[in-house]
């Protein structure tokens, strides 16, 4: 008679490229990355970093209700997505806007949906930072936490079906894997065995939980174990590993047609959202630590830097020209009109029912009788 043991003597490995000071460390096997895509996932980080600083000041502001922004995980964002190909079909939790402005997501879509205005895809339907792109094969955010994985095994499934060289990714936090939809899923894949790549950022925080009262498992990585799922756990925060560890599970993922669980550890530096204060659940030291020291975008570019591939005068140049987009783009959207009213009504029923059209003789005959409490700005 013999138990397995609760847990393994030893952790699991993290795999890395670059040290703490941005320079490749002895022996490592990576993807090699050429100077014109390591100077765009740069770029793109910095974009990134830029907009989340701009939008967020612009919520601060009273211009937007709401934002959330992906300080401190740049680099799952860009290099992930970086590793993959347009057809690759991509379910985002909510902090994965540079997947989305890789793939050519303009800054002044962003804008649009952040101000729910008529040139909104979701026509202001939804919440700020729930961005979607038919395009792009980026299904759109959903509030409600996990559901997008048992929809990626269900959807890559479908990939399957079609025989298309093509894979789902799925993105989520750590806070995800308390959901009864992160085990659903991972079993789903893996008996269907669908080519998925499950890609955890696990950044420490649900919120104002820490992963020490989430689980009593070494992270992520180790849960894919139990359901058959080959994993891995790479640096989070270097974009060498997470580019070369992501191309690696895409071709597992396509060519042996098995899903992939991927944990990027990393540290979000930012509140959970506008809505929240982290400074009341953990230490501002901390959080200064990983902003600066730990910083992945400042590694990132120390790596270029080295094989002179960047200068500050680039990095002037970079910021200042991504800097005016922004603020170009906010005074653009902020201009133009809401959607109409009737546009709450549609798009769900091919004839609409009789319980909405009173809902919308009710609003009407509302905005009728009190028509200074009504927006002007949103067409009736």
């Amino acid at each position: 008679m013999k138990f397995i043991s609760e847990s393994f003597e030893k952790r699991l490995p993290c795999y890395r490229v670059l040290d703490a000071d941005g320079y490749l460390i002895p022996g490592s096997i990576f993807e090699q990355v050429k100077k014109g895509l390591a100077v765009n996932i740069y770029s793109t980080m910095v974009a990134l970093q830029i907009m989340d600083t701009i939008f967020y000041e612009a919520q601060r502001q009273g211009r937007l209700s709401f934002y959330l922004t992906s300080t401190g995980e740049e680099a799952i964002n860009i290099a992930s997505a970086a590793a993959l190909t347009p057809d690759d079909i991509v379910l985002p939790q909510y902090r994965e806007p540079g997947v989305l402005l890789w793939r050519g997501f303009t800054l002044q879509e962003f804008a649009d949906q952040l101000f729910g205005n008529k040139d909104d895809y979701g026509k202001g339907r939804q919440m700020p930072i729930h961005y979607g792109s038919n395009k792009l094969n980026y299904f759109t955010v959903s509030s409600p936490l996990t559901t997008q994985l048992p929809q990626a095994a269900g959807v890559a499934y479908s990939l399957k079906m079609d025989k298309k060289e093509a894979c789902v990714v799925v993105y989520f936090g750590d806070g995800s894997t308390s959901e009864g939809d992160f085990h659903a899923g991972l079993n789903f894949a893996a008996v269907m065995e669908s080519p998925v790549i499950f890609l955890c950022r696990n950044n420490g925080w649900a919120i104002s939980t820490p992963v020490t009262e989430q689980f009593r498992s070494d992270g992520i990585a180790i849960k894919g174990q139990a359901y058959g799922i080959r994993s891995i756990r790479v640096d989070g925060n270097d974009a060498l590993a997470v580019y070369s560890a992501i191309r690696a599970a895409r071709q597992m993922a396509i060519k042996e047609q098995r899903p992939i669980l991927v944990e990027a550890m990393t540290y979000r530096v930012s509140h959970h959202s506008t809505s929240d204060d982290s400074t009341k659940y953990r230490c501002v030291k901390e959080i200064e630590q990983w902003g600066t020291e730990k910083n992945p975008v400042t590694r990132f570019r120390k790596w270029i830097q080295t094989n002179d591939w960047w200068d500050d005068q680039n990095e002037t140049k970079l910021r200042g020209n991504i800097r005016k987009q922004l603020v170009e783009a906010i005074q653009a959207a902020e201009k133009v009109e809401k959607p109409p009213l009737t546009d709450l009504f549609g798009d769900v029923y091919d004839k609409i029912p009789t319980n909405l059209q009173e809902q919308e003789r009710f609003i009407r005959d509302t905005i009728k009788k009190y028509p200074k409490e009504y927006p002007s700005d949103v067409p009736v």
